[in-house]
This record gives structure tokens, sequence and C-alpha cells, in this order.
């Protein structure tokens, strides 16, 4: 065996998205341990501040609670028994511990408690590294814009070319989305829960060993662990998983935009942008592929189911759900871990994109210059009536395509035509419309 990796370790060998993102490793099994033992030790340090643990108990739980001194896959061998990991880290941290402050380890908590606060904490600090991520992206777009807010290329609609429009309009969209994902994201990250309710979401074990405010010791072990106060328990209430849940689906799906569009654009037929470092191929030397947009797209087209099994888990029966509760897992971990490798790739495309202002030119002419007919359209109706000026192009649009001609050259043999300046008209340059302010505006946003 050459590799110093463990057997049976999810290495990423068949996930380029994200396999060696920052993402990987806070969503890691080793990742979940230490939040699982940081959720045990904060709920230790909680019931010590309100005077219901001492606080030896408080410092030797943290003390204890260090990834290190756990064997994942022997947890995770033990898991099945009880369905969850929780249950056999218990046993094992209670172990460590010692015999003196062992009994504290978890006590008045359930398994749920501590395993959906360890995924707010995974997810938590999985987001921080996306919103870095995507703050990247953003800035790379910001410049794109500003540098090409004049450059005019081809509208397309429907695959076909339709009016002109120019590549800042575009980088700015692009920035758009990266800015809606990035506020919804740090909006629910702002929000994400602490999970304490017990056994059954009345905190009565808490209670019974002394507990006298449930806001008070809900809100001790928040601030412990670092997340939001939840105003009740969420066991069987899952608005944190559906909204996280949404919130990623959606940040995969408009990275996916600016994906699928630098494919289009970097056909070899239309090379208006290029990946600044292409990936190559095992049979063609010559191909530089636009590998970052394709990781981007594939994340985008895997996202909403992902989600959709999340928000399947919102009607979630009685105290504790058999079934839904545990489907949540997997499918969230892969939405962080695929929405963390999605905004790493962005940002890199972003920063290294190549754009070709004269591939734009030259495609501007693909249509003999039908591309301003919309624009004609307008300014010879006032002059020829609406339904003759409607009657010429499309004759003229017929012959264009018939006689390899250019829509310019025959309107200069209109003898209708002789005082109208269609050197301007036919310009697609001068048929942006709003674009450069539009462009200017959605700049304003911070």
């Amino acid at each position: 065996m050459t590799s110093a990796s463990p057997p049976y370790a999810d290495t990423g060998l068949l996930a380029p998205g994200w396999g060696l993102s920052g993402a990987a490793s806070e969503t890691s099994d080793h990742a979940y341990l230490r939040a699982l033992l940081d959720a045990e030790a904060a709920l230790t340090r909680a019931q010590a501040a309100l005077g219901l643990a001492p606080a030896g108990a408080a410092a030797a739980v943290t003390e204890a609670a260090v990834p290190e001194r756990f064997g994942i896959r022997d947890l995770a061998a033990r898991t099945p028994a009880g369905g969850n990991p929780v249950i056999p880290l218990v046993a094992d941290l209670t172990r460590e511990v010692g015999e003196e402050y062992g009994p504290y380890v978890h006590r008045g908590a359930t398994s749920q408690d501590i395993m959906d606060t360890a995924t707010m904490l995974v997810a938590l600090r999985t987001l921080g590294l996306v919103l870095a991520d995507l703050g990247r992206a953003e800035r790379a777009l910001a410049g794109l814009a500003a540098e090409h807010r004049e450059t005019v290329m081809p509208g397309r609609t429907l695959t076909q070319h339709a009016v002109p429009t120019t590549f800042g309009l575009k980088a700015a969209g692009w920035r758009s989305l990266v800015l809606d994902a990035r506020d919804r994201l740090a909006r629910v990250r702002d929000s994400l829960p602490a999970q304490l309710g017990g056994a059954a979401g009345t905190l009565a074990a808490f209670q019974a060993y002394g507990a006298q405010d449930p806001t008070a010791l809900t809100a001790a072990y928040a601030r412990e662990v670092g997340l939001a106060a939840p105003a009740l328990p969420w066991h069987t209430l899952r608005t944190p998983i559906a909204d996280l849940a949404g919130c990623l689906a959606f940040a995969a799906g408009a990275l996916g935009k600016p994906a699928v569009d630098v494919l289009t654009l970097s056909r070899t037929e239309i090379g208006e942008v290029s990946e600044g470092s292409g990936g190559g191929s095992s049979a063609m030397p010559h191909k530089a592929n636009p590998v970052r947009a394709t990781l981007l797209l594939a994340a985008a087209r895997r996202a909403p189911q992902l989600a959709a099994t999340l928000y399947g888990c919102v009607a979630a029966e009685d105290e504790r759900p058999a079934g839904a509760w545990h489907a949540e897992w997997e499918p969230l971990r892969d939405l962080l871990r695929l929405v963390g490798g999605a905004a790493a790739h962005a940002a890199e495309l972003a920063e290294g994109l190549r754009v070709h202002p004269a591939a734009m030119r030259r495609n501007l002419g693909v249509t003999r210059g039908l591309i301003v007919s919309e624009r004609l359209s307008a300014a010879l109706s006032p002059v020829l009536g609406r339904a003759r000026a409607k009657e010429l192009l499309s004759e003229l649009a017929r012959r264009a395509h018939a006689e390899d001609r250019s829509l310019h050259e025959l309107l200069a043999n209109e003898p209708e035509l002789t005082d109208i300046d269609l050197d301007d008209l036919c310009a697609p340059a001068r048929y942006t419309g709003f674009a450069v302010s539009l462009t200017d505006h959605a700049l304003e946003r911070r």
C-alpha cells in the first residue's frame, strides 16, 4: 500500500468538486467528532456556569474532549447498534473523564441534542470558508464587470443571437447572484441554533438535576458552544435544517449560472472567454477543458435533490422521528461539501477568467447585421410606417441569409432610406441600451 490513508477512508477520489477543499476538512468524520465533543464539553460547562455541575467537571470534560483520544473507526463500528454515533461516544468520553466527574458527561441530554448541535457547529465552521470564497469570487467579478462595462458582445436568448449586450453587464449579473448567495448564507449562519431538549423536548431531566429556568439553561449552552439560542427545542421542528438546505441549494445554483455561461462562451466555435488554466484530456493533446465550470455545474445539478431530501424530513413525527432525522445527516454533509468546493472553484474561475473582446466583436457579425434588427424596426417605423418597416426588414433578413450579404449593404440600396444614417443604426456597439448604467448601478451594491 503506497498511501498513508487508512483503508476505507473517503479521500475524495470521486469528488474533484470538493475533495481537496477546506470544506472537506471541516465536514470530515474527524470534524464531526470534534463538533460532537465540543457540544458535550459545552453542555457540562453551561451546567457548571449555572451551578448545576462542579467547576472541576467542566474542566475535566473539556480536557478529555479531544478528538485524537478517540478512535473514529471504532466509534463507527459501534454506531449501528444505537443508530447514531453519540451513544458510543458518550460511553468513551465518560471513561476518559474518569470516575469522579464521569457522571456529569451528557447529563440531562439526549443523543439528538448533541448530534444536532454538532451538525450546526460543522455547518457554522464550513460556512465561514464558503463565505470567504464567495467574497473572493465577488471581488473578481466586480473587477471584470468594471473592466468590461463597455465590451460589446452578442446577447443570446433560447441559444440564438438576440440583441447586443456587454460582458460587463453579464459579469455584474453573475456577481449579483454571488451576493445573493452570500447574503442568504450569512443570515442562516448567524441564526444556526444549539439544540437542547432532553429525551422528549421538555428538559425534564435538567429540572430533575436542579435547573430552575429553561431559558437560562439554553442560553448558557448556546453561549458555551457558540451558536444561537433557540426559542424551543427543535427535535421535530426542523426549520434550521430546512433553511440551511435551501440556502445551500440556492448557492449551488447561483454559482452554476456563471459556470453554464462560461461553458457556452468558451466553446471552440464561440471562444469569447476561457478559463485561466483549463484541464487537459487523456486522449486529445490540444484540449484545454473548462474544468472549474464543469465542476461548478455538477454541484448545481446535484444540490436540489439533496435539499429535497432534507425538506422531506421536515414532516417529523412525535418528539423524535424514526428515520427522518437519520436521513438528514448524509445529504446535509454532502450539500456543505458541494457548496464549499463550488465556492472555492468559483473564486478560482472568476480570478483567472480570460475575456476575448475580439471574438465578441467577430461574433457580433455572424448574423450579417441582423442582431440590430430590433433597433432598425424601431427607427424605421416612423419613417416608413410600422407595416412597411416590418415587411422590408423581413424581406432583407431573408435576402441577407440567402445572398450572404450584410443587412447594412442591403438597406443602403433601398431608395426609401437615402436620408437615414445607416452606419449608426447598424452598429451593434450603439445598441446596448442601458447596459453600462445598469452595470454601474449593480456595482454599487456591497
